[in-house]
């Protein structure tokens, strides 16, 4: 099967959408580590390659970041391939929500 492909528009700065999704990945290793056998990301300017193990089961692929959009790129195992539309949907709908989050506030504001 081919690699599954998702992008996922955003409005943002490119780097602030790098950013989020370097945190993402913090967070969801801090909560999900423990399901991995392995879980590797190496970042190249705004390129993120990736590979995870879980339940006897790898998948690696990549993600990039551009100025309006994230796309991803995912080489799924046979056992997997075959729930690939849900995979898809899944990805697309977690990136979404990483990159709608609302921006941090930078001051106090009036007292």
């Amino acid at each position: 099967m081919p690699n599954l492909t998702a992008s996922v528009p955003h409005q943002m700065e490119r780097a602030d959408a790098k950013r989020r999704i370097q945190d993402q990945v913090g967070m969801l290793r801090q909560q999900h580590g423990s399901m991995f056998s392995e879980l590797k990301e190496t970042w190249a300017g705004d390129r993120m390659d990736f590979a995870a193990t879980a339940m006897g089961q790898s998948i690696s692929g990549y993600l990039t970041v551009d100025d309006h959009a994230v796309h991803v790129v995912v080489a799924l195992p046979w056992l997997l391939s075959m729930l690939a539309g849900t995979v898809k949907q899944r990805i697309e709908q977690q990136m979404t929500q990483v990159l709608a989050l609302p921006a941090p506030a930078t001051s106090a504001g009036p007292k």
